[in-house]
């Protein structure tokens, strides 16, 4: 990090390209781990995803918006399917995928992600309203978080939900008593803080002791957790145990931690409480490429290296009465690796302005209209993001630019830094890749800037999934007593 005592600005080298960006010999060359498998670039320079341009795109739905591939999230999917299917066929059985609909859910994924075969983990009933909505199975649905409420939970027995991941002694009450209410016996899973700190943003870390998900292993909270839920056969079937470390990870190092600590608490409820978990799920938070400094492991590879873990793992457990290994199926929940690559954000410039400090040009700055309301990362996390011009094709030399949002805030960054064409002007169209997932979920609108649409493309042709919001639809919300108070005060005459 540059550093200067008069403040950055004056630290040598401001402005200058971080380290994983080089200065790119074609700077309309697109890096294809970062964006959707049917986006290529034409002869023009136009963009295509799913047979259609982007010009194309903007001049029918207007900007911003966010284009999702249908065929590369499908494709995603059953790869995540069929990699976990295939590496735990021996250990413990196919694995099980659940879909994380906090990355991105409506009702199209829903139902995208039902065709595919996978479950579906929601953690408010406003997503599981949205699987009801498209019929989901109950059984292949995960409910999660760490406040759900009676209605929520009351809802989500009702519809048969296949797990409940329960984060509290409180809640574990909560559920008896709505269980014994409606007659049901709910399938729980335990969600344990394995205290395994991933090396992610502290924000999205979730497997460390101090955060709010989980019990404790290292306290003992987890085991008490299993040992009341058993004392409650009425109310509970104790499905297994559940974990999850933390998000845009890299690497298997974290879960062959906490697949080993959870392992050693699955032995020690079959050994002091005698009973036997069925299931035991590791989590999601598998990495993404959002620019060139992002390797990501493939499903495959992902799979097999987890499978190994839970295999070397499951010798530390006792046999069962026939004298086998009483290995749990195993689930996983990724969300942000199938939808975060298979969208990107399309935006059109408004201003291009050059910044000079002290006489000497300091950076360009190029103002899109969206921001911070359709993609807080950057503002929350400090994400990097990559983008390209989209519209047309440029043989200008490489321009080092910072993509800023429209809205009031400093911190209102799309993209840090990325090369483009120096000609760069209002009216052409950027696209910005990787924001499948925690972007239209995380939007807002701020300073009162409809939330763009959700663009779905396809065999050469575009719809929308997701509706663009209205002005109308904004002031639709406000409740103004102000007419009400002026008849009171000035009743007309009869």
């Amino acid at each position: 990090m540059r550093s200067h005592e008069a403040g950055a600005l004056h630290a040598e080298g401001y402005g200058g390209p971080p380290l994983y960006l080089p200065y790119p010999p074609d700077v309309m060359a697109l890096l294809e781990p970062l964006w959707p498998s049917t986006v290529s670039r034409a002869a023009d320079g136009r963009l295509t995803v799913g047979g259609v341009d982007v010009v194309t795109l903007a001049e029918e739905f207007g900007t911003a918006a966010y284009v999702l591939d249908e065929v590369d999230f499908r494709s995603r999917a059953r790869g995540f399917k069929e990699a976990y299917a295939a590496a735990f066929e021996n250990v413990g059985g196919p694995a099980d995928v659940y879909y994380a609909g906090k990355a991105f859910l409506c009702t199209a994924i829903a139902r995208w992600v039902m065709e595919e075969g996978l479950g579906l983990d929601v953690c408010t009933g406003g997503e599981l309203a949205v699987a009801q909505r498209v019929g989901f199975p109950g059984e292949r649905i995960g409910f999660h978080g760490n406040n759900k409420t009676v209605a929520e939970l009351r809802e989500a027995l009702t519809y048969g939900v296949g797990r409940i991941v329960v984060d509290s002694f409180m809640e574990i009450e909560r559920i008896r008593e709505i269980a014994i209410e409606l007659g049901v016996r709910a399938p729980v899973m335990v969600r344990v803080t394995v205290g395994v700190e991933a090396h992610t943003h502290e924000f999205i870390a979730t497997g460390h002791e101090d955060q709010k998900f989980g019990f404790s292993l290292q306290s003992g909270e987890a085991f008490e957790a299993c040992r009341q839920i058993l004392d409650a056969p009425q109310a509970f079937t104790l499905l297994g145990l559940h974990s999850h470390i933390g998000s845009q990870i890299f690497d298997t190092g974290g879960f062959e931690l906490s697949a080993a600590r959870l392992m050693g608490l699955h032995v020690r409820i079959a050994e002091e409480l005698a009973y036997h978990c069925p299931e035991m799920d590791l989590g999601g938070g598998y990495g993404i490429a959002y620019t060139s400094q992002h390797d990501p492991m493939s499903p495959t590879l992902l799979a097999e290296q987890m499978a190994h873990i839970i295999e070397v793992e499951a010798k530390r457990l006792p046999a069962d009465e026939s004298g086998n290994l009483a290995i749990p199926r195993v689930s996983i929940e990724p969300g942000r690796a199938i939808v975060g690559p298979a969208m990107f954000t399309l935006y059109e410039v408004g201003t291009v302005k050059p910044v000079l400090l002290d006489g000497v040009h300091a950076r360009t700055y190029v103002s899109v209209d969206g921001g911070m309301s359709d993609n807080a990362r950057p503002a929350l996390y400090e994400a990097d993001y990559s983008c390209t011009l989209a519209s047309r094709s440029s043989d200008a030399q490489p321009m080092l630019a910072r993509v800023v949002g429209r809205h009031c805030e400093a911190g209102d960054i799309v993209v840090q830094d990325e090369y483009l064409p120096a000609d760069i002007v209002p009216g052409d169209l950027i696209a910005v890749p990787g924001t499948g997932a925690y972007c239209r979920p995380l939007s807002s609108q701020y300073n009162h800037t409809p939330r763009p649409p959700v663009l779905a493309v396809r065999d050469g042709r575009a719809r929308v999934i997701v509706r663009r919001e209205t002005i109308e639809d904004l002031l639709a919300l406000d409740v103004d007593d102000t007419d009400d108070l002026l008849v009171a005060e000035h009743p007309r005459s009869s």
